[in-house]
């Protein structure tokens, strides 16, 4: 028999509307009309499915300061994660978004209305506090506190929404299951007990091993229930994973697991997420859930040290065990005894026998190298599916990104890069220069900050492509905004796949050589007010403040600094 959901009615908005989603399609096309970001598609997908039952829309203030403060909604239900939707004040004005107005909320892939959202507030959240609480620091090396300071919007909008429908995918569609269906599919084949196993990585002998291990001690079934929405940025993709995925299924015993997707954007909240990622589970309607060592960790903080205890998140799932009604399966370390040919539970190999593991770091080395992975560690199907999405490094593609003052002789240096790139061969190689993507004249043009960002997020888009399809990508915006570049950064970190390798290359020239050999006259026609918000001028360049190089043609000529960029490429073996 399924879990009962948490809160005790699985909040299925989809089901609920199905009778009036006719009429709230044509009352959207009406409506000023939201279009949602990918994490915010992914938080929608799963309030309108029930997969985060029992919410029913976007935290108000008062569920989100409670969510903060207590792990609580206000009427005191566990609910670990604030679910918000971020909009700015630019997008409140356009739309004059107020409490009682009713927005369209539109899929940003192909436009679709999703959901009506009726306002209920609107509020500045403390987002300081916010990553303090809910991550433990307000740390930028949290890729959620990054987020959090880079992307999200400086208003929350809260409401309920009622669902026109879910969301269109065409990916994997067999393998995509909401919490109803897979209910459904668990009673139809009497599957009593249920043990979820959540991952956003590749799997390996050893996690089919610990799985396999967990529901025969249980006399339960499996289920494999990976994230495809969005993980932590540089993660192997999630085609590749689910292909990963699919291989290994065909390895547990007849009729022991099942395999469904989750369209969650995980946060890496540590002993939080995990809390979380139990109610979903509970909701999709598994009665055991494996938490593991330092589970959804976003690994070290700035000062080089975990963000959280290995236990930390273990412990909060038992804390709230009562409430979660989900058993809670510990993660068991598993290695390997190459003297009987199977794994066992690390606490449980006797003293002296020998044993044999393969690091994540390990693994990573032997997949850009091309060494021979052991099939004791994984499957022969696993391995060759890695090493088509992961070639060796120098096949993989890269991003230089160039950022310094117009004249700081970022454009030559870009030149000379693609020149060199070319020479050497191996790898197709592009070259975007200016602020837009389809204009190196574009300096000349006035820009706002918002539209230099929006440019920089097109620039960024098409480095990922390029770098994903294994090319070389130079790239030399002016990019004033250290906001700006961490979004760019982390574009490509997210989407270029294998060539998700971003390289930041500041060009320190100082700007009174940049003005004094500026001999285009561009300076000169800012400082008249011709040009308007000219980094330099009248709009501020903020220095990276985590460069992997910095230059300055005042110091170093163009050579020098084209062969330090090469040395830069050939120490992580992209050359």
């Amino acid at each position: 028999m399924a879990n009962v959901p948490h809160g005790g009615v699985l909040k299925d908005l989809v089901v609920r509307d199905a009778e009036i989603s006719s009429q709230l399609r044509e009352e959207a096309a009406g409506l000023p009309d939201i279009v949602l970001t990918e994490r915010q598609l992914c938080d929608l997908e799963l309030i309108t499915n029930g997969g985060f039952s029992p919410l029913e829309g976007f935290m108000n203030e008062r569920d989100y300061k409670s969510v903060v403060d207590t792990l609580r909604l206000a009427d005191g239900i566990l609910f670990p994660m604030p679910i918000t939707l971020d909009v700015s004040k630019a997008k409140l004005d356009e739309l004059k978004i107020s409490p009682g107005s009713r927005l369209a909320l539109r899929d940003p892939r192909d436009d679709e209305a999703l959901a009506i959202l009726a306002v209920e507030d609107i509020y500045i959240p403390d987002r300081v506090k916010e990553a303090e609480k809910v991550f433990g620091a307000d740390d930028p090396a949290h890729p959620s506190v990054a987020y959090l300071r880079n992307r999200v919007q400086d208003y929350y909008v809260g409401g309920t929404v009622q669902a026109i429908q879910a969301p269109n995918h065409f990916d994997y569609v067999a393998l995509r299951y909401t919490p109803a269906e897979l209910r459904s599919h668990f009673k139809k084949l009497a599957w009593r007990k249920v043990v979820a196993f959540q991952t956003r990585n590749p799997m390996h002998r050893a996690h089919r091993e610990l799985t396999v291990r967990a529901a025969r001690q249980r006399q339960a079934n499996v289920l494999i229930h990976p994230v495809v929405g969005l993980t932590k940025p540089g993660d192997v993709d999630h085609y590749t994973r689910v292909r990963v995925y699919e291989a290994i299924m065909a390895k547990y015993p007849n009729g022991m697991g099942h395999l469904a997707l989750l369209p969650l954007a995980m946060r890496m909240a540590g002993p939080r997420e995990a809390v979380w990622h139990a109610i979903i589970r509970k909701n999709f309607g598994a009665t055991h859930f494996i938490v593991g060592r330092d589970h959804a960790g976003p690994g070290k903080n700035s000062q080089g040290k975990d963000f959280y205890g290995p236990y930390d998140a273990q412990d909060l799932v038992s804390k709230y065990h009562e409430e979660l009604k989900i058993e809670m399966v510990p993660f068991q370390q598993m290695t390997y005894l190459p003297s009987t040919d199977e794994y066992q539970p690390v606490d449980e190999v006797p003293k002296g026998v020998q044993t044999l593991d393969i690091s994540g770091t390990e693994l990573r080395r032997r997949l850009r190298t091309g060494a021979s992975i052991p099939d004791w560690f994984s499957y022969d199907a696993v391995v060759k599916t890695l090493r088509e999405s992961y070639p060796p490094r120098d096949k993989q593609g890269f991003v230089i990104f160039l950022t310094g003052l117009y004249n700081s002789g970022k454009d030559t240096i870009a030149k000379a890069l693609q020149v060199t790139f070319n020479q050497q061969g191996g790898r197709s190689v592009s070259l975007l220069l200016g602020e837009n993507v389809r204009d190196d004249s574009s300096i000349e043009k006035s820009y706002t900050a918002e539209e230099r960002h929006e440019n920089a997020q097109r620039i960024a888009f098409v480095s990922a492509e390029l770098a994903r399809a294994g090319a070389a990508v130079v790239v030399a915006p002016v990019a004033p905004l250290e906001s700006t570049r961490q979004s760019v950064r982390d574009t490509v970190l997210h989407s270029g796949g294998a060539g998700g390798n971003f390289f930041l290359i500041h060009v320190a020239t100082p700007l009174e050589h940049c003005e004094k050999t500026d001999r285009r006259g561009i300076y000169d026609r800012a400082r008249k007010g011709e040009i308007k918000g000219f980094v330099g001028v009248d709009a501020t360049y903020e220095n990276p403040e985590k460069a992997d190089l910095v230059v300055d043609v005042t110091t170093q000529g163009i050579p020098g600094i084209v062969h330090s960029i090469v040395l830069l490429l050939e120490a992580s073996s992209l050359l």
